[in-house]
């Protein structure tokens, strides 16, 4: 734990709108985010933004060897760590926003959940949305979306922003409870149903 720590405060000073945090999310935080992750069948699981990988490990454990699981990551530190830490995960280096031809790349029609640790609010509005738009047409139909934010950050501008974003991509988002055993303390987004796109 203190040798994650370390590298994620690394990344975070080389590159901290890609890091977007200081330390790793806790073990309760991981287990609030991949509940939509499903307990059945071989289902496609994405992931945004591993980091160090307590995402990852929660996800390997809901799927107890079944389905398959791509985790997108962005930096090639946490890449590295990932891949040798859980070899059931497909690691692929890539931009989230790229979602969709990675999918297709694969043969894969697409995710039966995505579960995303990226830091949303130090992205620009664009990039919010483009990456969410990836989302939303990477879903497979009944496929859902989970993220989180920090709850002190709830109140911030691009915080705020966001929520409207997702609201605006998905018919359904559900806040879940303040996850009070992590630092910060963080608050969790369930989104279903993408919108129709307009041509």
């Amino acid at each position: 734990m203190i040798s994650d720590t370390l590298t994620v405060v690394r990344e975070f000073c080389r590159s901290p709108v890609h890091t977007g945090a200081l330390s790793p999310s806790s073990r309760r935080l991981a287990e609030a985010v991949t509940v939509v992750v499903p307990g059945t069948g071989e289902p496609v699981v994405v992931e945004l933004g591993p980091g160090t990988g307590p995402f990852t490990g929660a996800i390997q454990r809901r799927l107890g060897g079944r389905g398959r699981h791509l985790a997108v990551e962005i930096n090639p530190r946490f890449a590295e760590v990932v891949s040798a830490r859980f070899p059931g995960a497909e690691v692929v280096r890539r931009d989230a926003a790229e979602l969709r031809g990675l999918l297709e790349e694969r043969g894969i029609g697409g995710a039966d959940a995505v579960v995303s640790g990226l830091p949303w609010a130090v992205f620009t509005p664009r990039a919010q949305r483009s990456i969410l738009s990836a989302v939303a047409a990477s879903l497979a139909p009944g496929g859902a979306f989970t993220t989180f934010t920090y709850e002190h950050a709830r109140p911030l501008p691009a915080a705020i922003r966001f929520r409207r974003l997702l609201g605006a991509v998905f018919e359904e988002v559900v806040t879940g409870r303040t996850v009070w055993a992590n630092l910060p303390p963080a608050v969790v987004y369930h989104a279903r149903r993408p919108r129709p796109t307009r041509d």
